[in-house]
């Protein structure tokens, strides 16, 4: 009978509810507020003053160029939320009340003019016909077939498809961050709301926000990362930026609102190394190789950079680890998690997960590299033996 329960209340949460957001209009609620959250970045992405950013040379010397104005679209986006909060037209706590029905609709979300219903699978299999379709010889256009449709529809078949002039690759990947950073926001109103907010909450909450401001302070980093220039645009990226990053990274936040932790002055200030050193590792190293890539010639720490076949950077943090940026991630990753203590292991989703997908990535790099590269990627290995974390791995 419990069974039966939990599941009747899995399935009703999982519904999408028929609370109009006006009399005239009879839609979901969580169908309005995500069409209105991905006509948002659309039209602010288009017309937001941002820097242009030319992107990395791609295999036939071409380059994307990429608005970079997310800070600037973010930070409007939440005045404009808190003016609307403010004035009564948005509840602060809408996303936080509707998390498992939110995330069903990510899969199913309406356009409200145009009453076109779209799902992520559909999304992705539109992305899978029009690459095969495309007669574009352009590296970002250029289909990619293996003949398997299913490793075809879950890789992707074009490098960086676009839709009415937006990069559907950047555009994802910023909905997923500006996404994560709504959800903790309304977790931290609804804790507020109910009298719980604790330093554990603090914690988190600080912690993601300078993560995902500092994002977008140095958007134009993700211009260079193996995303936006190696991977293709399929279901893996489409699922991995709407649908991953804001619901999964933020399981934190969830089980806080429903589970008290006391945190002693030593475990916080722990927790609050934890995510210096990450964060000084993750920006530091990523921050170099972009450099790098713009000037192979600009200093590291403050001396020339040691270049191993004038190519791969053996200087600062690369020439510690071959993917320390990865070590970067995974502690920054963790100090999320820490404010919840160790009494469940459901907060630590999140960097158990990261862990096995970036080494799962560094061993498809590692073989890319090695096959792109060739003795040059030998002789980096030989002078930089580590892969992630000196002297363990």
């Amino acid at each position: 009978m419990e069974s039966q329960v939990d599941l009747g209340f899995l399935r009703h949460a999982l519904m999408p509810s028929w609370n109009s957001v006006s009399p005239q209009f009879r839609t979901p609620l969580s169908v309005a507020l995500l069409a209105g959250f991905f006509t948002y970045l659309a039209i602010a992405g288009s017309i937001l003053p941002g820097k242009l950013v030319p992107g990395v040379a791609l295999a036939d010397a071409t380059r994307l160029h990429y608005r970079c104005n997310g800070l600037l679209s973010l930070l409007l986006l939440v005045g404009l939320l808190g003016i609307g909060a403010n004035m009564g037209f948005v509840s602060p706590t809408a996303i936080s009340d509707r998390g498992l029905e939110l995330l069903s609709t990510t899969f199913v979300f309406s356009f409200l003019v145009c009453k076109l219903r779209v799902d992520i699978w559909s999304v992705t299999l539109v992305l899978y016909f029009s690459g095969c379709k495309s007669q574009s010889k352009g590296s970002s256009l250029k289909p990619h077939i293996s003949g398997n449709l299913l490793h075809d529809w879950w890789l992707g078949i074009q490098l960086n498809p676009h839709f009415m002039g937006i990069d559907l690759k950047f555009f994802f990947v910023r909905a997923g961050m500006m996404g994560w950073l709504l959800i903790n926001l309304s977790i931290l109103m609804k804790s507020i709301q109910d009298g719980a907010l604790s330093q554990s909450m603090i914690l988190y909450q600080l912690f993601c926000a300078l993560y995902i401001l500092d994002y977008f302070v140095h958007e134009e980093y993700m211009t260079s990362t193996w995303d936006i220039i190696a991977e293709r645009l399929g279901f893996m990226l489409v699922f991995g930026d709407l649908v991953w990053i804001p619901f999964t990274f933020s399981i934190q936040g969830w089980w806080l609102l429903r589970n008290s932790v006391e945190l002693t002055t030593a475990s916080s200030v722990a927790n609050c190394f934890v995510f210096l050193i990450g964060y000084m590792v993750f920006r530091g190293a990523n921050k170099q190789k972009h450099m790098f890539k713009k000037n192979p010639k600009a200093p590291i720490w403050g001396k020339p950079p040691k270049v191993v076949g004038g190519k791969l950077l053996a200087s600062g943090y690369w020439g510690i680890a071959r993917h320390c940026n990865y070590l970067g991630d995974l502690l920054l990753a963790l100090s999320f998690s820490l404010p919840c203590g160790i009494s469940s292991p459901i907060p630590y989703f999140y960097p158990i997960y990261l862990l096995i997908l970036l080494i799962w990535r560094e061993r498809r790099d590692e073989a890319r590299c090695a096959e792109k590269y060739r003795e040059i990627w030998a002789e980096y290995r030989k002078l930089v033996p580590w892969r992630i974390l000196p002297y363990v791995y």
